[in-house]
């Protein structure tokens, strides 16, 4: 397994994050458009220079629902964990909020986050972690592809079982350079899901019939890990099982997958 010796490191000082909504200059007031570097489910990404300073930042444009009160809880729940982790090095850091409107009168949020001139896929390649072909810059959690079964179910509470979905998909995909569930919608997708893991049942997941969007599926049996994901050791496809539990409340945790014996190897005073 491989092991990653440095941490990526911005392009400039970064000072503790700052919140800004409502009157004052808009944001496009503070900061110029050079271009855009990535375009997301929920929003763009663009390189711009903060006109004050001339510092260049990542300035991430998101339009609110209009049918929305306030800043929606998944942009909350991002910034709230970005301040939380704002002090470590291995976390791209957020510099700044501003909320304010475009041209149209549409209610916008900016993060202003730190400029990294590089992303997850070119950092593996560069380090050779892994090979060239993975497809993923980021992990996003509700990019079809890795979307947990309960929110494709039409649930409505959920938790962070749904990020180690998500991490699981993404560690198969780093083994096989493929993504284990491509579909192309979301009915696609849970067919897809079921096709590899098995049909669930109220026996494997209780209460997984009452969900909003469970109907009658055609009866999977599972394959084995060991067939739709080769490469791995026994403790991987261990790891893997418990990231890709049906019932979200059986699937690992992210503090006890990084004390999984998978990553006994791992220095982990690097992270």
């Amino acid at each position: 397994m491989a092991t990653l010796q440095h941490p990526l490191k911005p392009t400039a000082a970064v000072s503790a994050p700052t919140t800004t909504t409502g009157g004052g200059l808009r944001a496009m007031d503070l900061y110029e458009k050079l271009e855009k570097v990535g375009e997301g489910t929920y929003g763009k990404v663009y390189k711009a220079r903060e006109k004050a300073t001339g510092r260049i930042v990542a300035l991430k444009k998101t339009r609110l629902p209009e049918d929305d009160e306030g800043v929606p809880p998944t942009a909350l729940r991002e910034v709230s964990l970005l301040r939380m982790l704002s002090q470590d090095p291995h976390v791209v850091r957020l510099i700044d909020l501003k909320q304010g409107q475009n041209k149209e009168g549409q209610t916008i949020l900016y993060l202003v986050f730190e400029y990294m001139d590089t992303d997850l896929k070119k950092f593996i390649r560069g380090h050779r972690a892994n090979h060239e072909k993975i497809p993923a810059h980021t992990v996003k959690i509700l990019t079809l592809w890795y979307r947990a079964p309960e929110v494709l179910l039409g649930a409505t509470h959920y938790s962070t079982p749904v990020d180690m979905w998500s991490v699981g998909c993404i560690f198969a995909e780093l083994i096989t350079y493929t993504a284990l569930f491509p579909g192309d919608s979301e009915v696609q997708q849970l067919l897809h899901i079921f096709k590899l893991l098995g049909t669930p049942n109220e026996q494997i997941w209780p209460g997984v019939s009452s969900l909003p969007n469970w109907h009658v599926y055609p009866q999977w049996k599972p394959s084995k890990l060991e067939t739709l994901v080769p490469g791995l050791d026994a403790d991987g496809y261990d790891l893997l099982e418990k990231m890709l539990q049906y019932e979200p409340g059986k699937r690992i945790s992210a503090k006890k997958a990084l004390e999984h014996p998978y990553f006994n190897d791992v220095n982990k005073e690097l992270y």
